[in-house]
């Protein structure tokens, strides 16, 4: 009987051990700062690959170096039943931010989600536009999983029945401090894969290790200086004269207005498409085109990429499609070139030629009932779900090329992106349209590689309205979705004005916001992002806990919550917006002095306030030293060749330094060295006067300044 025992023991660890091999994980250096874990036998066809995703080697040098920011020996990772188990561990006080683009939270500890691409649905469990597979800590580093699956996440929900840090088992019935959620040492990951690669992230700041995810995947995008304009998308059945008589309505108004975004109504059939004009409504496609160029405005189509049995190119690219439909269209694999020369080949001929600017790709995220199902069949081989994951960031690639190829920048909207995503020149936007979400979004997209717009559709009364401009505004696209509504920028008359002097200001900010989408692209710093990510924050609140009673300190208290309703924009500004219906509310200020962007006027430094800024203002701060130049109030963003003055602010009484950048803004000739970082320096003397500084204009690189001025703002 013993040897029988024993044979079935030895039979039973057999088994196990078949099917759960703890794996040596294979390390690698590729970037001061960034090292790739390999387990298994990891899929050619990931996120890096779909995206086509280039590391900005001269970036993370520039990052610095760092030493690896974990314990290698507590990454851990196993094959079992085909899957990959990871596990990364963590501290008692450690915070969790990313995951992907959440609309509801920012802390994502103690969450357990399943990244997957999806149509967002009003709950943060992963399944949402952009599920990317990052994730930040307090603690200041990153990690990234490198698969095009649906990922299953414990972001430290789970506890070992052996571990490190195993918690006591309570009394539920006698003991008060019993939890159903007992406190977990570790963020575990199950890829449904034979392995997989992961990187990991080095700050030392949390900011540091988000740069490194940016630059890994190529930097920020550089959006063309018109992109970071104003832009009105028409009502869906709009016709060519319809849409010229709006933009003449905008210049009569003064309303500045780079960019017009046309509806399914451009196309002869959509949903699905033909990808062809329709010529009862847009009869000379080409001289339509040019005119509106000739007036300074240019012209994005709306489009999703399921091709109509009526369309043109529909028998040429069948064979290369899914064997399931979406609205009865063809779903190109986008992964073949046969399929991406045909369908592209088409926008290209007929739109990009004579002078189209970019595109709005609709519904390539959800709902399941929308797309293709998991069973469908791709003729290149990969899964639906592989598909599922990355046909965002296909579609992103592939006509972002088409405008590379022809040293053109371009400036769109997507329905869905995901990791490796980040330098694709697209903004993410959706169909759900709570105003608190969407400045959570706007924080999270800093976490998660991509670029989030917070739009205008409609209000139901002009305070909303106005409250939603305001955000626009402080945002990486200026846009009114007006597809459905019919909405201008003027139908709330009693606010018109107001919106007005908020739509010039974006334009004012333009060498601003240029600039920071530049220090996006080249450093890989967010041009908007959390407050978790600000110096002066997050670090304090680590000292001050230590050594301070909460209830004594309203400031640690506040900063230890969750906050998800300000952010900062660019290097200096710490925007919080107002929502309809409130009066006031509390603004959160690092250490360190603020002023009110307005006026100067000294706000605080580390503490918490009140305010009630009215109806004209959306609430903004600038730290002390801060240096914001603007432009003047323009009707189009400046041309390649116009030279602009500048208005250069300055905040507070601390020395400030700012780099602005320039080049031609429009082509990528700043990849072959034409453009300029500009050194601006401020501070004061004893007395109190100004002492100013611009770098001079390299040699033979881009100049677009005119005459400068400096105006100090504190009161």
């Amino acid at each position: 009987m013993n040897r029988f025992v024993k044979y079935a023991s030895c039979v039973l660890l057999l088994l196990l051990c078949t099917r759960l091999s703890a794996q040596e994980i294979q390390w690698e250096t590729v970037a001061p700062g960034v090292w790739k874990g390999t387990i298994g036998k990891p899929e050619s066809y990931n996120l890096l690959t779909a995206a086509g995703a280039k590391p900005a080697l001269e970036g993370l040098k520039a990052a610095g170096d760092a030493a690896f920011p974990l314990s290698k020996d507590e990454i851990t990772a196993k094959l079992v039943d085909g899957k990959t188990y990871l596990r990364f561990p963590l501290d008692k006080k450690e915070q969790l931010y990313g995951f992907g683009l959440n609309f509801q939270t920012v802390h994502q500890r103690g969450k357990i989600l399943q990244l997957h691409v999806d149509h967002y649905g009003g709950k943060d469990n992963g399944r949402t536009h952009a599920p990317t597979p990052f994730y930040v800590s307090s603690n200041g580093y990153g990690v990234f999983v490198n698969s095009a699956r649906y990922l299953n996440i414990y972001a430290g929900s789970a506890v070992l029945r052996e571990g490190k840090n195993v918690p006591e088992a309570k009394d539920r019935n006698t003991d008060k401090s019993w939890s159903s959620r007992p406190y977990s040492d570790g963020v575990e990951i199950l890829v449904p894969a034979e392995g997989v690669e992961f990187y990991v992230f080095a700050g030392p700041k949390p900011l540091d290790a988000v740069r490194r995810y940016n630059l890994l995947n190529g930097g920020g995008v550089l959006p063309p200086r018109w992109g970071l304009g104003f832009t009105q998308r028409v009502k869906t059945l709009f016709t060519a004269s319809e849409v010229e008589a709006e933009a003449k309505a905008f210049a009569d108004k003064g309303f500045p207005l780079d960019f017009i975004g046309l509806e399914p109504g451009w196309q002869s059939k959509a949903y699905p498409c033909t990808f062809e004009w329709d010529k009862s409504r847009y009869p000379d496609p080409s001289g339509f085109v040019k005119n509106m160029l000739n007036k300074g405005i240019r012209l994005n189509l709306w489009s999703n990429p399921y091709v109509s049995p009526q369309a043109g190119i529909y028998n040429s690219i069948k064979p290369f499609t899914a064997d399931h439909t979406v609205w009865l269209g063809a779903v190109p694999d986008l992964t073949m070139p046969q399929a991406r020369d045909i369908l592209f080949g088409q926008l290209k001929k007929s739109q990009v030629d004579i002078g189209i600017s970019g595109y709005k790709f609709d519904e390539v995220d959800g709902y399941d009932h929308y797309l293709w199902p998991d069973v469908s069949l791709f003729p290149s081989g990969h899964s639906a779900e592989q598909m599922r994951q990355t046909y965002g960031l296909l579609i992103q690639k592939y006509s972002a090329d088409m405008y590379h190829e022809r040293n053109q920048r371009t400036y769109g909207l997507v329905r869905a992106s995901n990791g490796g995503g980040t330098a694709l020149p697209y903004v993410i936007y959706n169909d759900y349209y709570n105003h608190e979400d969407f400045i959570t979004a706007l924080i999270n997209s800093g976490f998660s590689g991509v670029l989030w717009t917070p739009e205008a559709r409609a209000s139901k009364t002009a305070e909303e309205w106005l409250r939603r401009m305001q955000s626009v505004v402080f945002s990486p696209m200026a846009m009114i979705n007006a597809w459905s509504s019919g909405t201008k920028p003027w139908s709330y008359p009693e606010v018109e004005k107001q919106v007005k002097d908020m739509a010039l200001l974006r334009m004012q900010m333009m060498p601003y916001w240029y600039s920071e989408f530049a220090k996006y692209h080249f450093q890989g710093i967010p041009p908007f992002r959390a407050m978790n990510l600000e110096d002066g924050y997050q670090a304090e609140v680590k000292k001050e806990i230590k050594t301070t009673n909460l209830e004594e300190n309203p400031y640690v208290e506040a900063i230890s919550k969750e906050v998800k309703d300000q952010y900062m924009a660019g290097e200096y500004l710490l925007v919080a917006p107002m929502f309809a219906g409130k009066q006031t509310r509390t603004v959160i200020l690092p250490k360190g002095k603020w002023f009110d962007f307005y006026t100067g006027e000294y706000a605080g430094d580390g503490q918490v306030i009140s305010v009630s800024p009215g109806l004209d203002k959306i609430p903004v701060y600038v730290k002390d030293g801060g240096i914001i130049p603007m432009g003047p109030a323009l009707m189009h963003a400046p041309k390649p060749s116009e030279k602009v003055d500048l208005e250069i602010r300055y905040y507070g009484s601390k020395p400030g330094k700012y780099m602005l950048y320039d080049d031609d803004g429009e082509t990528f000739n700043y990849e072959k060295g034409a453009y300029s970082f500009r050194t601006i320096t401020v501070s004061k003397d004893a007395g109190g006067k100004l002492k100013t500084f611009v770098s001079a204009a390299e040699k033979g690189k881009p100049n677009t300044l005119n005459k400068v001025s400096f105006k100090a703002m504190t009161k």
